[in-house]
């Protein structure tokens, strides 16, 4: 008995310290409740679908270049801190003001489709930070073009050598992307000229489908003289042998053969046996 109550005693007591304490334990909850609210979006990061993130931990290494977080949740220490990139292909349009061959000025309107490279995201961002679409996307696009219209007229540029164009832009920009960002494509979608040489080479450009149209009408009418031509030698082939073939007597025999066809129709007529000049029978029609 005396064991039981003694502790009961340090049981009552336990309890009357708790009562005692629950204020300062409240407040104490309450405040870490808190500092985990403030500090939830530090400790806890989401990596969405499409994106990838960079560690950078504070005590211990600064950025983790050899490592990328993938897509989930990941838990860190709220000193350290995560970047989140979008790893997907992005566009970017940009204006590009470059000089040709010839020293004239034109405006490029072009899409870039581009994308970080994955592996080295870590180097990436320790290298250049998350603006790397203006410190090298830009810039290097800008080079490329500028390098190939620099080699190209303007009348070149703006034509349908403009396919040529991209396609040296882009073999160029494939060679650039070994600085961390790969550069997928370059499509120029506007080029515009100085207005008097644009006005100057849509002139050139009208006149040129006029002669193509003119050279085409010409092949037509030689065509069509060279098809008149083998007719007429046609006919002439085909009467010279109809004419070596003829003789009096076939020509008689055709006759009454012919006679004798009329001499069956329906209609009235009188038929005088050998009273035309070659003998053949002469028709004469009564008919109404």
């Amino acid at each position: 008995m005396g064991i039981t109550s003694k502790l009961k005693k340090r049981i009552n007591c336990f309890i009357d310290n708790i009562h005692e304490h629950i204020p300062q334990m409240l407040v104490t909850l309450i405040l870490i409740a808190l500092l985990l609210a403030f500090l939830w979006q530090r400790i806890v990061i989401s990596v969405n679908s499409g994106e990838a993130g960079v560690l950078y931990k504070r005590f211990y290494g600064g950025t983790i270049v050899d490592k990328v977080y993938g897509e989930g949740i990941h838990l860190i220490f709220p000193w350290d801190s995560m970047t989140v990139y979008n790893v997907r292909y992005q566009t970017l349009q940009h204006n590009v003001d470059a000089i040709t061959k010839q020293g004239l000025t034109i405006h490029l309107d072009v899409v870039i489709r581009y994308r970080p490279e994955y592996q080295v995201l870590g180097v990436l961002h320790q290298a250049v930070g998350t603006d790397y679409a203006n410190t090298i996307v830009k810039p290097e696009v800008e080079a490329a073009l500028r390098a190939v219209v620099g080699n190209y007229d303007a009348d070149d540029v703006y034509s349908n050598k403009n396919a040529a164009i991209q396609t040296i832009v882009n073999q160029s920009l494939r060679q650039v992307s070994r600085r961390f960002v790969q550069i997928d494509s370059v499509m120029i979608t506007k080029v515009t000229l100085p207005e008097t040489i644009q006005k100057a080479i849509l002139q050139k450009m009208e006149q040129e489908q006029m002669d193509l149209a003119y050279d085409y009408k010409v092949d037509i009418e030689k065509k069509e003289a060279f098809r008149k031509k083998i007719e007429a030698e046609g006919i002439k082939v085909y009467n010279e042998t109809i004419t070596a073939t003829l003789n009096e007597n076939i020509l008689r025999y055709e006759g009454i053969a012919a006679t004798k066809e009329l001499s069956t129709s329906p209609n009235s007529k009188i038929i005088v046996i050998g009273g035309g000049k070659t003998g053949l029978p002469v028709l004469l029609d009564t008919g109404k």
